[in-house]
């Protein structure tokens, strides 16, 4: 919850803010309140520390809503109410952000239009 409250209150050292604790901050926030709220606020927050930071530019809109639409997938599949240690353990390819690349082609979630607005999917995803 302090991790929570310090990104939303941009006062999370950026040092301090790396692909572990993005996933961590959307698990906390997605077990808190309704996903679609959750998830509204996850963004809110993610633009509003990129821009206290100067660099509102670091935002990608494809990269943020693939992953919380796949971390909300996986706390219904599971479990809500696993702890963050659980979560983490159970769920550890969440934590590598080359999990997108399942999903997407390289050069897509390289594109301006992907950082801009959600790209769907385009690349198949791997059996298993």
């Amino acid at each position: 919850e302090r991790l929570v409250a310090a990104f939303e209150g941009c006062t999370l050292p950026a040092a301090a803010l790396h692909h572990r604790e993005h996933v961590q901050i959307a698990w906390w926030l997605l077990r808190a309140e309704p996903p679609l709220r959750a998830m509204a606020r996850f963004v809110d927050g993610l633009r509003r520390y990129a821009a206290h930071l100067g660099k509102p530019e670091l935002y990608h809109e494809t990269i943020t809503w693939a992953y919380l639409v796949v971390i909300n997938e996986r706390l219904e599949r599971a479990g809500r109410q696993r702890a963050w240690a659980e979560f983490a353990r159970d769920e550890a390819d969440l934590l590598s952000p080359a999990l997108l690349g399942r999903y997407y082609r390289p050069e897509t979630l390289a594109s301006p239009l992907a950082r801009r607005v959600f790209v769907l999917p385009d690349a198949a995803r791997p059996a298993g």
